[in-house]
């Protein structure tokens, strides 16, 4: 019969059908698998050989039973073996269920062996002997049993089955047992016999022996290939590994420049997760749109396109990544695109503030020349044109451009100490100070100046909980008057001015702090887009009267607390001026960096 034996070993490793077992003669320098994939395995095997049996001896027996009972005989024996089958069949199934070692499975095996050359040989015997045409049943056992366990059991089997039918030789040429019904006579010769034994036994030591040598090839095979799929999945976790763990952003495309993968830096960078991002084209999630279409762009040339990129954060804030984009290369063929980028938005953001910073202080050289070249000519120039419009007497032109002139140098006097103000301003003096109680000692001031204005009413919306900050408050009521009559210009024909605070959560390289919001949004003319880079400069107005260093102090006194300024606008619909100020100055540094610079993002 077919047995059901151990499957394909692994090098190197304890047999999984026995682990703690002496190594024995038959399983001596051969091992099994181990681990939870053999025994699934295992049972798999033992399931489909224990089916296998059912179906040859059903096929076999089934046949020759059917065929002698077409002739009026009858051979119980045919049906004894086919009920016995199926019985044990039944019975290994139900063992099967209860097995869970390596042991159990080990001695249920060879069980299963043993049954199997137990019954052939019931069978042989009652089917004419040395003569019986299923002799060929214990070739099939030798087979099985060597294949499935890649041991040399093949060659011991063989030897036992030749043991076996041997001694049925025996016994038949010397009528051992001629007066039992079990065992007759045969009808071959001594050398005839002989022969066929010699046939058979010969048969089987072959079939065992080349059975095992096959099991040995196919179990260094198996070895082979399941090493080759570990080191495959091992470089493959590697890799994976490396492109997690590195610090700048890498994702892949299809040929249609799709995106197949995001590492864990692409997304910390973004704060787009891969799902967000899968199957969109590269170029729309980092904003990259070049106006002149050309073969680089296209990623058509085997060259890397290196470049910087103006795109946005998941969250909204602007983003400045440099970027390197390389065809995706596979046996000489491009399968997509593989980029990999690093977050510049700080480095840049820095260099321009260093650049700033570089500018303020050649400003401030510059600015302590001019108090002394240009205010105390002004002065003296401002006191003798007071003294000469007492002596003009009573000619009206004469006094009115010497008051004009006077006005002018006033003027100018002011604009001369509104620009040392921004160019070197003095030094903050920081306390701790409640900012709605700040602002609302500026609101009385803007509220005076609102009436004096036509048709401007201003609505106020305090935040109800104390928002407490390290500030300079004389400079913020600065920044807050400035601000607040920047909006009244704006409103020349009457509007409405409404003035908000409240308190954000900020989340910042994982790390998350409150920021207070101070808000001035009028109903005026708007902003157009391209002033937007200009309105923070000095000296750039569009009024017909002013300085042009209203917001540009405005912003630096702001910048001074490490704040920031957050504009919206749209023409025709009014604009809104949003201070930024970090509830402590540690982590001002660190979120100002959200803003980026927002005026100049739009």
């Amino acid at each position: 019969m077919l047995s059901s034996t151990c499957p394909a070993p692994t090098h190197g490793t304890e047999s999984s059908c026995d682990p703690k077992a002496a190594p024995s003669p038959v399983l001596e320098g051969v091992a099994a698998p181990t681990g939870d994939r053999a025994l699934p395995e295992l049972k798999t095997r033992l399931h489909w050989l224990m089916g296998l049996r059912v179906v040859l001896v059903t096929v076999m027996l089934g046949l020759s039973l059917a065929f002698q009972s077409t002739r009026g005989e009858s051979v119980p024996t045919f049906t004894a073996l086919i009920v016995m089958t199926y019985t044990i069949t039944i019975v290994y199934a139900m063992v099967l269920r209860r097995l869970t070692t390596a042991a159990a499975y080990t001695a249920f095996i060879w069980v299963q062996v043993g049954v199997d050359v137990l019954l052939e040989t019931v069978l042989i015997a009652r089917t004419g002997g040395v003569e019986s045409p299923f002799a060929v049943l214990y070739v099939i056992t030798v087979t099985v049993a060597s294949l499935v366990p890649y041991r040399r059991v093949g060659i011991v089997t063989g030897a036992g089955c030749t043991l076996l039918f041997g001694s049925i030789t025996a016994i038949q040429y010397f009528g051992l047992l001629h007066a039992s019904t079990w065992l007759p006579p045969s009808k071959l010769e001594g050398p005839e016999a002989l022969q066929t034994f010699e046939v058979y036994g010969l048969a089987f030591l072959v079939v065992g022996h080349l059975s095992g040598v096959l099991a040995d090839e196919l179990r260094h095979a198996d070895q082979s290939l399941r090493e080759k799929e570990q080191g495959l999945s091992r470089l493959q976790v590697f890799h994976e590994s490396i492109v997690r763990s590195i610090s700048s952003g890498v994702f892949t495309t299809n040929q249609e420049g799709r995106i197949t993968s995001f590492n864990p830096a692409a997304h910390e960078v973004t704060g787009y997760a891969f799902a967000d991002v899968q199957g969109r084209l590269w170029q729309e999630v980092f904003n990259w749109h070049p106006e002149q279409r050309t073969p680089d762009a296209d990623m058509t040339s085997l060259s890397p396109l290196r470049f910087e990129v103006d795109c946005f954060h998941a969250n909204g804030s602007c983003l400045v990544l440099g970027m390197t984009v390389s065809p995706l290369q596979e046996q000489g063929t491009q399968r997509g695109l593989v980029g990999v980028f690093k977050d510049l938005t700080q480095i840049r953001y820095l260099e321009e503030e260093m650049r700033r910073r570089e500018w303020l202080a050649n400003l401030g050289e510059m600015s302590a020349g001019m108090a002394h070249e240009i205010r105390n000519p002004l002065g003296a120039l401002a006191g003798a044109m007071q003294m000469l419009r007492q002596d003009v007497g009573a000619d009206e032109t004469s006094q009115r451009l010497m008051d004009i002139a006077i006005r002018e140098a006033r003027r100018l006097d002011n604009i001369i100490t509104e620009f040392l103000q921004y160019a070197r301003p003095p030094a903050l003096r920081i306390a701790e100070q409640d900012l709605n109680k700040v602002l609302a000692d500026t609101l009385d001031l803007i509220q005076h100046e609102a009436q004096s204005r036509v048709g401007i009413s201003i609505i106020s919306r305090m935040a109800p909980m104390s928002l407490v900050a390290q500030v300079d408050q004389d400079q913020l009521k600065q920044v807050f008057w400035n601000l607040a009559v920047n909006a009244f210009d704006a409103m020349s024909g009457g509007g409405t001015l409404t003035i908000a605070t409240g308190l954000r959560r900020v989340e910042v390289g994982g790390r998350r702090a409150d920021v207070i919001e101070i808000s001035f949004q009028d109903s005026g003319e708007g902003i157009p887009k391209q002033n937007f880079d200009k309105i923070f400069l000095p000296f750039f107005t569009t009024k017909k009267e002013g300085s042009g260093l209203g917001l540009a102090q405005v912003h630096r006194i702001v910048d001074l607390h490490e704040g920031w300024i957050k504009v919206e606008s749209d023409v025709g619909s009014g604009a809104r001026f949003v201070v930024c100020l970090p509830q402590s100055a540690e982590t001002g540094a660190r979120l100002r960096l959200e803003g980026r610079e927002p005026w100049k993002r739009f």
